[in-house]
């Protein structure tokens, strides 16, 4: 049998073709009938047969006994169990003593963070962290301090030049979702001038007209640069500019220093490829910029994506009134795009303290940085049960060590899973879990995170809802994520209210907050949850459910930028104080004894964690390889498959090395995700090396969000031992 669903390992959200044969997945290819994608598919998609038949997934829910170990339990009991331990420590604790987690693989299952997050509401507890603190929480921070244009940016299939800070779409489909090689090559082909900033010669900078190769940790000072040297030729849009942005000297005098002499000097570029980049993006007429999580993690703050938006209000690449709106809304309500500026804003800043660092909550929300200290430091507020939703926080979290302290020391520790994961064998209650191809899905949480982050969302009206195709094993007794928090909440005799949150700041609509009590007695379907979620929609669900290979919505094509509003006075604030502060501050010296730099990558074959455990994805290789230049190998006296130790000021881990040609010298890059959470159990060939343990989070971290640096980290690089590691 074959049927079309929806690939949801990642964002991207690929239309697919599932054979299935006597109820078990067989093949995964990409359904060329599906509009946008043209059949694509990457490696983890092609790969989830694998995944779904893995030998080491879960099929039945697992308790901690007192020995430590794990035992089978029925999902019932577990509920049941699980909502008598969460009242207890409600009772004793108070109920600001819970907290969810909710971590990235969420969007595969996109009822269940509002279901969990309404159970936590309905317990009081404000304290709701996610991943998108120690991800990119920098560009939601840059949005308020610098204001948002409700026009929304330009295409970038309309564009003529576009800056990637950091990021690789052709690999992470950042920015381009569909088919993102192909459609890279079309915009090159149709004239687009591609500019890159990053130390690696990635798949994306190889098709570069410009590409910037820096030492990592100097994204802001390029981007200065750039500025600079834009303001400095005359190619500013200085009738958009007069019209509806504010602080244009105040920019100037910051990135006044940055010169293309001494930016070359500091970053170590030549000042001659700084001027072709500025050419290219100061002569465009229409265009875009946008940084990944490579800028971020090496930049762990707002500065690299307010200075991006300030290159994008000083050139005007935003969309004017009468061009066509960018991502146009199916699932969610109308946009309301409009030519005018929402001001600066607040956020959320304030609105919740932390106890620790002096952190709070700001507009990307609680500072999952601070998350650990929060469970492991005693008194009034302190967290003493955790959820964790979709993430995987033994391995996720920064200052791996402190994590797992923190989560040992919970009362109540709960997860979901689909295999015995390194934060399962953490928990007291793993609860099972089904697998995407077994759960109904729908492409709205994706439209709705382009208001976070406008590299995602479809490139057109693009709409899909996709039905289980394949049932669990037999024998198994899985759930789907969002059922867990819903029937604790009956067990406790909580009331749940879903929520529509449609009144984000620079959200081009205006809907207001839409709250609907849910049945507390009759369980919805997750169609039924669905079915809420899509209330008010510019296009109906049951339209989108006709289409089973996805549709693009032709009649939304042609909606257009409106006129401002009547009286409408905002301004993009570009020379904002706070933001613009961190240009100031003193250069990091290279480290004599840890002279590399340790950035991230991404791999093809892995989103974050998932893939690293299905046999045959990693292509015989279930590590992640530490990724130098050729030159520094050999400086190092090492060849490929050597083992070495890589030492950070907080730790050390054992990693194997391998040959990159396309990374700048003096980089060490290396995959997240991997380990086995205990350096005891960790073999660099097998379970690979944990990252995140080089990490702190409590001394190099950005204050607003709490965001430890987790690129850019000086390294030392020692060889262990050389030959036969492989």
């Amino acid at each position: 049998m074959h049927t079309t669903s929806t690939c949801r390992l990642c964002t991207a959200y690929c239309p697919i073709v599932v054979t299935v044969e006597d109820g078990v997945v067989t093949d995964v290819h990409g359904d060329r009938d599906a509009p946008l994608y043209e059949g694509y598919t990457c490696p983890k998609g092609r790969a989830l047969p694998a995944v779904h038949t893995n030998p080491r997934r879960l099929l039945h829910s697992l308790r901690r006994r007192p020995d430590g170990a794990h035992e089978p339990i029925s999902s019932a009991d577990a509920v049941a169990e699980i909502a008598a331990r969460l009242a207890d420590v409600v009772e004793r604790h108070g109920p600001e003593s819970v907290a969810m987690y909710i971590g990235t693989f969420s969007a595969a299952y996109p009822a269940t963070g509002s279901v969990a997050s309404a159970l936590l509401q309905a317990l009081g507890s404000p304290n709701v962290f996610s991943a998108a603190t120690i991800d990119q929480p920098g560009m939601i921070v840059a949005d308020s301090y610098h204001g948002i244009w409700l026009g929304g940016r330009t295409p970038f299939d309309e564009a003529d030049a576009w800056l990637f800070v950091g990021t690789n779409p052709v690999i992470s489909k950042q920015y381009l979702s569909e088919n993102p090689a192909r459609r890279l090559n079309r915009a090159i082909e149709r004239g687009t001038k591609i500019v890159v900033v990053d130390p690696r010669r990635t798949e994306t900078a190889r098709r570069a007209h410009v590409h910037l190769q820096p030492r990592p940790g100097e994204d802001a000072a390029i981007i200065a640069g750039l500025i600079h040297l834009i303001l400095r030729e005359g190619w500013v849009d200085t009738e958009f500019v007069r019209a509806h942005a504010r602080g244009l000297d105040e920019l100037a005098a910051a990135v006044a220093p940055f010169t293309p002499e001494a930016v070359a000097q500091r970053a170590d570029v030549p000042a001659g490829q700084l001027l072709d980049a500025a050419r290219v993006l100061g002569t465009a007429r229409r265009g875009g910029a946008g940084g990944g999580t490579g800028a971020s993690m090496s930049n762990p703050g707002p500065l690299v994506p307010y200075l991006l938006l300030c290159l994008t209000t000083v050139r005007g690449f935003w969309a004017r009134e009468g061009d066509r709106v960018d991502k146009p809304n199916v699932l969610l309500p109308r946009n309301r795009a409009r030519a005018q500026a929402h001001p600066p804003y607040h956020g959320a800043a304030g609105a919740r303290r932390m106890r620790v660092r002096g952190l709070e909550k700001s507009a990307a929300g609680l500072p999952t940085g601070a998350l650990a200290e929060e469970i492991l430091t005693p008194g009034p507020g302190q967290i003493r049960a955790l959820f964790n939703v979709g993430g995987g926080p033994a391995m996720a979290w920064p200052d791996e060590r402190l994590a797992r302290r923190a989560l040992e020391d919970l009362e109540l520790f709960v997860t979901t899973d689909v295999e015995y994961s390194p934060t399962a064998q953490l928990a007291d209650y793993v609860v099972a879990t089904k697998m995407t191809l077994e759960t109904p899905g729908v492409t709205q949480r994706i439209e709705s995170i382009k208001y976070f982050h406008f590299g995602y969302g479809f490139s057109a009206p693009y709409a899909q809802y996709s039905p289980a195709v394949v049932d669990p094993p037999q024998g198994s007794d899985l759930i789907e994520d969002w059922q867990l928090y819903y029937r604790i909440a009956q067990h406790l005799s909580l009331p749940l209210n879903w929520v529509n949150v449609f009144g984000i700041p620079g959200a081009y609509m205006e809907a207001p907050v839409d709250v609907v009590p849910l049945d507390m007695e009759h369980e919805p379907t997750t169609d039924d949850l669905y079915e809420l979620m899509c209330r008010g929609s510019n296009v109906p669900l049951a339209e989108v459910k006709q289409y089973p290979h996805g549709h693009v919505f032709e009649h939304l094509l042609d909606e257009r930028v409106g006129p401002a509003d009547a009286g409408s006075a905002g301004r993009l604030d570009i020379g904002n104080a706070v933001a613009l502060a961190g240009l100031a501050a003193p250069v990091r010296a290279i480290d004599g004894d840890k002279p590399f730099l340790l950035v991230p990558r991404r791999d093809n074959r892995m989103i974050n964690s998932t893939g690293r455990t299905v046999p045959g994805l990693m292509g015989g290789r279930p590590y992640n390889p530490a990724f130098l230049h050729p030159d520094d190998l050999s400086a190092l006296g090492l060849t490929p498959g050597d083992t070495v130790e890589i030492r950070s000021d907080g730790d050390v881990v054992t990693a194997v090395v391998e040959a990159d040609a396309d990374l700048r010298p003096g980089v060490l890059s290396i995959s997240h995700g991997f380990g086995a959470g205990t350096a005891d159990e960790e073999n660099p060939t097998e379970t690979g090396a944990s990252v995140n343990r080089l990490l702190r989070t409590d001394t190099d971290y950005d204050p607003v969000t709490g965001m430890p640096r987790m690129g850019a980290v000086a390294v030392a690089v020692t060889p262990v031992r050389v030959g036969a590691m492989m």
